[in-house]
């Protein structure tokens, strides 16, 4: 199926998504905050520039979206059109991935990744939340 918009529509409409405070971000940084973490984000020093640093307890976390960092679930799926681009892109991006968290345990760092369907709802919330609690002590 053919994509509903222009070649120019889509590209403004795609260069609008954030790379960084996006609301799952917010919601993590929040949740961490209040259970009494201190971290900072978005740090260049490190490889990836990871979404949370804690360095209290030597700990990075990246908030993945599904589809930019092709995760398995529904919401990283490809699209159809255009399917070599996306393939290469999203092929390049989980390859840089894997190297930086590579690195980054190299470097005695503890690597969290957290998909974007794991927030998607309350529920998900909450139990991905306590896995992240149980995982920083």
């Amino acid at each position: 199926m053919p994509d509903i918009y222009s070649q120019l529509k889509r590209s403004k409409i795609m260069s609008k998504i954030s790379a960084s405070d996006t609301k799952q971000e917010i919601l993590v940084r929040k949740y961490i905050f209040s259970k009494g973490f201190r971290f900072r984000i978005n740090d260049k020093r490190y490889p990836g520039k990871p979404d949370i640093v804690i360095p209290k307890h030597k700990t990075v976390i990246f908030i993945h979206g599904c589809f930019w960092h092709g995760h398995s679930c529904k919401k990283g799926k490809l699209p159809e059109t255009n399917r070599r681009f996306w393939t290469n892109k999203i092929g390049n991006t989980k390859k840089r991935d894997k190297k930086n968290k590579a690195v980054l345990e190299s470097m005695g760092w503890k690597v969290i990744t957290i998909w974007q369907c794991e927030l998607n709802t309350k529920s998900n919330f909450e139990k991905r939340m306590n896995i992240l609690i149980a995982n920083l002590k």
